[in-house]
């Protein structure tokens, strides 16, 4: 008898053919381009950057984190345009528009934004940052005792770590790596009177910014710059120029090619580096000669070039963003336990386990905190010699996580632990296989899911040995299980201790780490086999119930909103008269308010503080509303590339308590940004005597400390 190694071919997760966009009778430009849609997002953070009334170190970090987004853009979605266009695959997107001419449309709305961006840290946040004593300075507005405090810092760290590059017959272009900073200098010799061009590298490991004094910076890449003729002794400095370059840093592996997995992906990640470029950013002020040989040497176009106000890399300002100015940040929230984990709570940390016994706990991060119900829930489990198995998903965790050392803890304490450790999450790949391996080397059942998927849902399951026989407490979220983004981000999560629930996950688990082809559930819904269509069941019930006269509406939260099947079921709905409210972070490619198509439907984005991540489904089921949460998102990469999982809320305090979230977001008095038919996001934060609107995000905030000074006796 012969035993094949490795995974079964499993059919029912293949990745559907593309959705047919012209069937029906319903319009062929319905449905706005997804990458558009995306810069639109970016805009929105760009905008709160340029608000007089966000906090003056808040804006600064909106600059870094409209920088780093669209690094990321350029890194992947650009790059797979190139490639697809590349490579003749040349099939229009839902949108109607060809790869060429989304790049197109890409390169006149990036070129505005990066200038837009480069104005308001100019023009807007430099001058008011100044105003409250912190001043990033170019070397020439240095004085001397700065300048002098600069050379010595330079030789004693900055010059010992560089290394310029001459371009000559004996030496070749260098490689440039993507997104350095870098500097193109030109020198002359003056003895031959020869011109050469030579690069040098702004090491990564040093700080963006150098501090001169007190809350006082100059660009690394200045002090460099003035410092040339100690690398290039003997010649005349004729010309320096900073550019920068984006390369092409998606991953490609072929997974049922690959008898190592992990192997594969390390070599994957090692020819990343090596992607082609996609982008050049350079200082408005480069000479063209300079210019044309940069472009030259690297293979880009003209359209690829961006000029730009200096300094590049604004991704830095993150550094300034995090200075201890309390009065120019939101003001400080500290998340407290849930109430329900502090009611049986004899001594800190809490007894989960108890309070989960007596009744389910609906999380809202970071609102309740994290550390003390998802991480003391696995902590507690580790150390409890009643558990005798912990499984759990993880897709992205920090450094130094107390997770994945609770995990270790219990492996080597003797219990069943499973990891499902997704490697692929993109560019946490090598932070992944690294615990992967720690984890492993622990005594821990790693497995990287099924072979053509992503396991990107959150999942933790724990069995106790008890007196009345063994039970199982179970976590399903929609965040990572990452203490350190549960601070920033918004997400949901459930602890429970219920018998349907908890057999649901061990299925999944069993599905994800063998061979089970669980495909039913009864409060999960599973992708890629029944997110996608249990909802587009549920929208049409809604259609049912409101052609009988019976209460319909649809609400939904997500970070994205692409799927066409889905959006198509939406579109039905309006068409049959229900109400439809989509709370939308970042991508929509529907289209609200198109007479005869989406009239009943209303688009609402709201940014902030916190990144709001949570993915809510409610359905108004004739008055008795059906809530869904979970990990999945309205794409195709979730829908049919991902393993995702949404849970059913089944109490009535949990279901009322998302209705009244959602609401809070789409009531008028709310501040957001509101989706018009034509793509264009109007924000709407003021109102008509110019008072700000109600900032949802603010307002949860004092509900929370409201309930904390409530529950705290003496106050």
């Amino acid at each position: 008898m012969s035993i094949q190694l490795g995974r079964p071919e499993i059919t029912e997760y293949d990745v559907e053919p593309p959705y047919d966009v012209t069937k029906g009778d319903l319009p062929s430009d319905r449905f706005l381009d997804r990458e558009l849609s995306w810069l639109s997002f970016n805009t929105r953070v760009l905008e709160l950057a340029e608000d007089p009334l966000v906090p003056l170190l808040e804006r600064v970090r909106f600059l870094a984190i409209f920088a780093n987004n669209l690094d990321e853009f350029f890194m992947v979605r650009v790059a797979g345009l190139k490639r697809r266009m590349a490579a003749g695959v040349a099939v229009r997107a839902a949108s109607g528009l060809l790869p060429r001419e989304v790049l197109e449309a890409i390169w006149s709305r990036t070129r505005q934004l990066m200038i837009r961006h480069a104005d308001a840290f100019h023009d807007q946040v430099l001058p008011q940052l100044a105003d409250e004593g912190i001043e990033i300075l170019r070397w020439d507005a240095l004085d001397d005792s700065a300048k002098k405090q600069m050379h010595e810092l330079f030789s004693t760290r900055v010059f010992p770590v560089l290394t310029p590059l001459a371009v000559d017959p004996a030496h070749p272009f260098p490689y440039i790596s993507g997104l350095s900073l870098n500097l193109a200098v030109v020198v002359r010799n003056p003895q031959t009177r020869g011109e050469h061009f030579a690069r040098v590298k702004v090491p990564q490991i040093l700080p963006r910014f150098v501090p001169v004094a007190k809350q006082r910076y100059v660009p690394l890449e200045d002090v460099i710059a003035a410092h040339l003729d100690q690398l290039f002794p003997g010649m005349d400095i004729l010309q320096h120029h900073t550019f920068r370059v984006t390369r092409n840093e998606d991953l490609e592996v072929e997974e049922d090619d690959a008898e190592n997995l992990l192997q594969a992906l390390e070599r994957e990640l090692m020819r990343r580096r090596f992607g082609p470029p996609v982008r050049l950013e350079v200082e408005a002020s480069i000479d063209p000669h300079v210019l044309d040989l940069l472009i030259s040497e690297l293979g880009v176009s003209e359209e690829e070039v961006c000029r730009l106000t200096g300094p590049l890399d604004l991704s830095g300002l993150s550094a300034i963003a995090d200075l201890d100015r309390a009065e120019l940040k939101y003001p400080a929230f500290i998340p407290a336990i849930h109430p329900e984990l502090a009611e049986v709570e004899s001594a800190h940390p809490p007894d989960v386990f108890s309070a989960v016994r007596q009744r389910e706990v609906l999380l809202h991060h970071p609102y309740d905190a994290f550390s003390t119900s998802v991480q003391r829930f696995i902590e507690q489990a580790a150390a409890d010699p009643q558990v005798l198995a912990i499984k759990q998903t993880l897709y992205r965790t920090n450094d130094e996580s107390p997770i994945v050392d609770a995990l270790i803890d219990a492996a080597e304490a003797g219990k069943q632990v499973l990891v499902v450790v997704e490697i692929k999450a993109r560019f946490d790949e090598e932070a992944n296989i690294r615990w992967a391996r720690q984890l492993e080397q622990s005594g821990c059942h790693v497995v990287y899911g099924l072979i053509g998927l992503k396991t990107h849902c959150k999942l933790a399951l724990v069995v106790r040995d008890e007196p009345d026989g063994l039970r199982r407490y179970a976590h399903i979220g929609t965040g990572n299980y990452n203490p350190k983004t549960a601070r920033l981000y918004e997400d949901l999560g459930v602890l429970s201790a219920d018998p349907v629930l908890s057999a649901d996950l061990s299925a999944l688990f069993n599905t994800l780490s063998g061979y089970a082809r669980t495909t039913e559930y009864n409060r999960l819904l599973v992708a890629p086999r029944s997110v996608r269509s249990g909802l587009i069941e549920r929208i049409d019930r809604e259609i049912e119930h409101h052609r009988a006269g019976r209460p319909a509406l649809i609400r939904f939260k997500a970070n994205a909103v692409v799927d066409e099947a889905v959006v198509d079921a939406l579109y039905e709905a309006s068409r049959a008269g229900v109400p439809v409210d989509l709370w939308v972070r970042g991508i929509c490619a529907l289209k609200p308010g198109v007479p005869g198509l989406s009239e009943t439907i209303r688009v609402r984005s709201i940014l902030g503080r916190f990144l709001e991540h949570s993915r809510i489904f409610w359905f108004a089921n004739d008055g008795e509303p059906d809530v869904w949460i979970g990990s999945a998102d309205l794409m195709h990469r979730n829908l049919d590339r991902r393993v995702e999982a949404l849970a059913q809320l089944t109490q009535s305090d949990h279901v009322e308590e998302l209705t009244g979230l959602l609401t809070l977001a789409f009531d008028d008095q709310t501040a957001a940004w509101y989706l018009d038919a034509d793509g264009a996001w109007t924000r709407h934060h003021l109102d008509a005597d110019g008072v700000p609107l109600r900032d949802l995000q603010q307002h949860l905030i004092a509900t929370k400390l409201r309930r904390r000074e409530r529950a705290t006796p003496g106050r």
